[in-house]
C-alpha cells in the first residue's frame, strides 16, 4: 500500500513537471482514495481505459494524456466528458497524468524507452523548446538503411510506419525522438546534424520537406510511440513500492 501523497509527491521529484510549459495540469488530476493498493497504467484517460480500471479495483490510474488540456478551454460535465470523469469520482479513483515529462524523462520517459527497445545507445536530451528538452538523440551501434531501420522500428512499435525517405538515401547511424504528436519538431532533428527522426504522426507537407531536406522521417503512431513511459513507471512502482499494478493497453490505432 501507498499512500496517494507519497505517490504524487515520488512522481513529482522523478518527472520534474514545473520544468515544463504543458498544455494541462501534470500530476493529480482527479482526488480520490487516500491508500492506494493497486495501480492501473494507461497511455490515455478514455472511457474505456477508466472503465477498466474500475473493473481491475485499482485505486490509481496513472496515464500520459489526462482529462484536462488548455485547448479544449473550460468543460461542462455532460456527455462523453461526464461518461469518463464520473466513474472516477464515483469509484474514488485517483487520476494521475504527466504529458511533456513524461515524454521527456531521459530514463523513464518515451522516447528514452523508444531508443532503448530499439537497441539504441548514448542517450542524450533533445528538442530544446520552452525552457526544456522534450525528446531524446540516441546513435545506432551500427548504421542501417533507411527500409531496414523502418522494418525494425515497425517491430518494436507493434506498428505501422511511415517513411519519407531522401532522394539520396544514405544510411542512419543518429536519431531523435519527440513521440506523440511532434510532426513538425522534424527541423530540430536536421539542425542537429542528425540522420533521421522518429515521431507518432506526419503530415503531407512534412513528408514532403523532411525527404527534400535530406532526413529520413518516421511516424510509428501516437499511441504506440507513447506506451514505453507509462510501462516504465509501472515496472518502477513496482519495484519502489512493492505495489500491485496493471497495464490496460488500447487497440487505437492512430
Amino acid at each position: 500500500m501507498i499512500n496517494r501523497d507519497q505517490l504524487c509527491d515520488f512522481l513529482d521529484d522523478l518527472l520534474a513537471p514545473k520544468q515544463f510549459q504543458d498544455y494541462g495540469p501534470n500530476g493529480l488530476q482527479v482526488e480520490g482514495t487516500e491508500d492506494i493498493k493497486k495501480i492501473a497504467f494507461a497511455v490515455s484517460a478514455t472511457r474505456d481505459s477508466i472503465t477498466e480500471a474500475v473493473k481491475q479495483k485499482a485505486q490509481a490510474l496513472i496515464v500520459h494524456h489526462g482529462l484536462f488540456w488548455r485547448f479544449h478551454g473550460p468543460k461542462t460535465v455532460t456527455g462523453p466528458f461526464a461518461k469518463r470523469l464520473k466513474p472516477l469520482i464515483q469509484n474514488d479513483i485517483n487520476l494521475i497524468g504527466y504529458h511533456l515529462p513524461l515524454d521527456a524523462h531521459i530514463e523513464f520517459g518515451n522516447a528514452a524507452g523508444l531508443a532503448k527497445a530499439f537497441g539504441m545507445e548514448n542517450l542524450e536530451p533533445f528538442a530544446f523548446e520552452k525552457g526544456a528538452y522534450i525528446g531524446v538523440k540516441a546513435e545506432l551501434k551500427t548504421a542501417m538503411s533507411g527500409s531496414d531501420f523502418s522494418k525494425k522500428l515497425e517491430s518494436v512499435l507493434g506498428h505501422t510506419v511511415l517513411h519519407a525517405c531522401p532522394n539520396d538515401a544514405g544510411t542512419i547511424q543518429s536519431v531523435g525522438i519527440i513521440t506523440g504528436g511532434a510532426n513538425s519538431q522534424w527541423n530540430l532533428a536536421l539542425s542537429d546534424g542528425l540522420d533521421a527522426y522518429i515521431t507518432g504522426e506526419m503530415s503531407e507537407h512534412d513528408w514532403n520537406e523532411a525527404r527534400e531536406s535530406d532526413i529520413h522521417m518516421f511516424a510509428g503512431g501516437h499511441h504506440a510511440t507513447e506506451r514505453f513511459g507509462v510501462l516504465s513507471l509501472k515496472e518502477l512502482l513496482e519495484k519502489e513500492f512493492d505495489i500491485e499494478t496493471v497495464f490496460i493497453d488500447s487497440e487505437n490505432p492512430a
